[in-house]
């Protein structure tokens, strides 16, 4: 569809602007998209931090119950006696004043003096307890979070048992798991030891424990101090987790039915994360039913071991709809600024159009040959002077017309002089090669004919020599002047190079030049004249030799150039070089820097005109005393 140039104008405006306001609208929904994420993360990290703090906490308040609780002299009086009705009492107090689910005390062996849930089972040992251990070891005060055994939980109570018992509950994006339930529990541990005040021996160990299964003490906490029980579309803005291993064993994250999400799982993704590498996760995440901005953050036991996860977690709904509004405000924004442009853009096309038209009319006229045809110019604006512009064109035009006329004959006229004067050259070629073939024929038998001592002999020897100096300068102007068309065959450039170097051989041992030989032998196939190829070659290479009299090395390399479009073959000597000012005439006629005895100077420009008929080239690279490289450069043709 052909469209002019208002309609074209009108719609590059139009491009430009909705190309501009799009990028600029994705650029910046981009970056508030991401700032939004940024943020939401940055909130999560904090809110995990506090969510730490939290837990902490509890494990303090336990402990600081402790430390007050072991310098009681009742409880150092019944370890010493170890007598556990003395203290029912005491614990029995104590577990309810810190909200405890357990507390134990057990002698310097670790054996249970007394339980505070059940005074009927002690004896049994604690000394397998990593926090119990630690304490009676490194005697010091040691809390942490521990795996409760079903066993271990027995003794405590079968309330226990039962709070810690949970059945797995089929999750999405969770990893795959065979167990269907769960007997152990999570625990916050604090053991303190119990010193002798005389002679401040260990007497045992108070031990204090506060079960986390199904109790949402923290979770509760975390969420009233961080999201203050804010909801959006009914949901709850923030939540918070503890997790044993993977299973959620504290959660207010809730079900679709309301009820706390007990004995679901975390995603695989976050398992591999924190609990099999021990890192943390600040991410999106899917949670139960529904995807937050979540930060997860391994728990570990007092041997550093991951044994659990700590999780607050945003709700993204929040976030991905504030992106969604703002990528609706930007869009609205730019297509309203589309159709505004739109408007503005027909009326200014429209007064751009008009001075074009004018100046498409006149083109036309000059394109039919009225060469006297001008623009009327009413503006100084741009469009004014190209107005002017176009006149000083067309005046231009005029006389170059003229101009263009008088050289086209000039050059019919050289054209033809030059055709004249090669078929001459080739004329004169022809008619002095006969006489200087007799000259040289007999001036062999005068030599003949003289001996040794006879005084003509010398004269007779210059005649020669200077007869077949001519008659090689007769051979290269004719080779120069033929111009003859290459007769291409299909042939193998290493092959024909391999001929050259057996012609040449002799003259490089006689003349000290050892050739290196660097050829690849997997070269594409060439449409060559066998014949002009090998003359080229041979040329370049006795002009190598030459140039190095007292000896020295020509390297002779093969390869693919250009990606594999050329055969490059590349003849690199260490001989005498050649001037700067003397490398762009290497290949003019008769230019020679070898003695007049050596060569005409035919050799090379007859080389580059064979090359340059098989549509390659010939280039040269020298530095003085250093040596030259000659490069011939063939194209590989498509192969009939």
């Amino acid at each position: 569809m052909k469209l002019n140039l208002r309609t074209k104008l009108v719609i590059s405006f139009v491009v430009v602007v909705l190309i501009s306001g799009l990028v600029a609208t994705f650029v910046g929904i981009h970056l508030i998209g991401r700032r939004i994420v940024e943020q939401a993360q940055d909130d999560v990290r904090m809110d995990l931090n506090s969510a730490r703090e939290v837990y902490q906490n509890r494990l303090d308040d336990m402990r600081l119950v402790l430390a007050f609780t072991v310098v009681r002299d009742s409880v150092k009086d019944a370890l010493r006696s170890k007598d556990p009705e003395s203290l029912v009492d005491l614990l029995t107090e104590v577990r309810s004043e810190g909200k405890m689910d357990i507390l134990t005390i057990v002698d310097s062996d670790g054996r249970v003096v007394a339980r505070s849930r059940d005074l009927g089972v002690f004896g049994d040992s604690q000394s397998e307890d990593e926090v119990v251990h630690r304490a009676l070891s490194e005697r010091e005060v040691v809390a942490g979070t521990t795996i409760v055994p079903r066993e271990e939980l027995i003794n405590e109570g079968e309330d226990l048992v039962e709070q810690a018992f949970m059945r797995i509950i089929p999750t999405p994006q969770a990893k795959p798991k065979p167990e269907s339930h769960q007997s152990s529990g999570m625990m916050l541990k604090v053991a303190a030891p119990v010193f002798d005040d005389g002679n401040g021996a260990l007497l045992g160990v108070l031990c204090a424990g506060q079960l986390l299964n199904r109790n949402y003490e923290i979770v509760d906490k975390v969420k009233d101090i961080l999201y203050k029980g804010q909801k959006y579309k009914g949901k709850d803005i923030g939540t918070a987790t503890i997790f044993q291993e993977d299973l959620r064993i504290s959660t207010n994250v809730m079900n679709d039915d309301g009820s706390r999400a007990i004995g679901t799982r975390v995603s695989e993704a976050v398992y591999d994360r924190v609990l099999i590498k021990g890192g943390s996760w600040i991410a999106r995440a899917f949670v139960v039913n529904d995807w937050y901005i979540s930060a997860y953050e391994p728990i570990r036991d007092v041997a550093g071991s991951v044994i659990g996860i700590l999780y607050v977690g945003l709700l993204e709904q929040k976030f991905t709809d504030m992106q969604r509004d703002t990528t609706l405000s930007f869009l609205g924004v730019t297509f309203a600024g589309i159709v505004l442009v739109l408007a503005v853009s027909y009326v200014l096309a429209d007064s751009i159009t008009r001075p074009v038209r004018r100046l498409s009319s006149a083109a036309e006229e000059i394109a039919d040959g009225n060469l006297s045809y001008r623009v009327e110019i009413d503006s100084a604006d741009e469009i004014g002077e190209l107005g002017r512009t176009f006149n000083l064109m067309v005046d231009s035009l005029k006389e170059r017309d003229q101009q263009l006329r008088a050289y086209t004959e000039q050059q019919l006229l050289r054209s033809e002089r030059l055709a004249s004067l090669g078929r001459l050259a080739a004329g004169v070629a022809h008619e002095i090669n006969n006489p200087l073939t007799g000259v040289l024929t007999f001036g062999h038998l005068l030599l003949r004919k003289c001996g040794g001592d006879d005084p003509r002999r010398e004269a007779l020897e210059t005649i020669v020599d200077q007869t077949s100096r001519c008659k090689q300068i007769v051979r290269g102007l004719l080779d120069f002047a033929r111009q003859t068309e290459p007769n291409k065959v299909r042939a193998d450039v290493k092959s024909v190079l391999e001929e050259s170097l057996r012609l040449t051989e002799n003259q490089a041992l006689v003349q000290n030049v050892e050739v290196v030989k660097k050829l690849n032998h997997h070269l594409p196939d060439v449409m060559l004249d066998k014949g002009q190829i090998q003359q080229v070659f041979v040329n370049i290479l006795v002009n190598a030799i030459d140039a190095m009299p007292d000896g020295g090395t020509l390297t002779i390399a093969t390869n693919s150039a250009r990606a594999g479009d050329f055969v490059k073959v590349e003849f690199a000597d260490t001989g005498c070089g050649i001037a700067p000012d003397d490398i762009g005439k290497v290949f003019d006629p008769f230019f020679t820097t070898k003695d007049a005895s050596k060569g005409t100077g035919l050799g090379l420009a007859v080389s580059y005109g064979i090359v340059a008929r098989h549509s390659g080239n010939i280039e040269v690279q020298s530095r003085v005393e250093k040596g030259s490289t000659f490069t011939v450069n063939l194209p590989v043709e498509e192969l009939s």
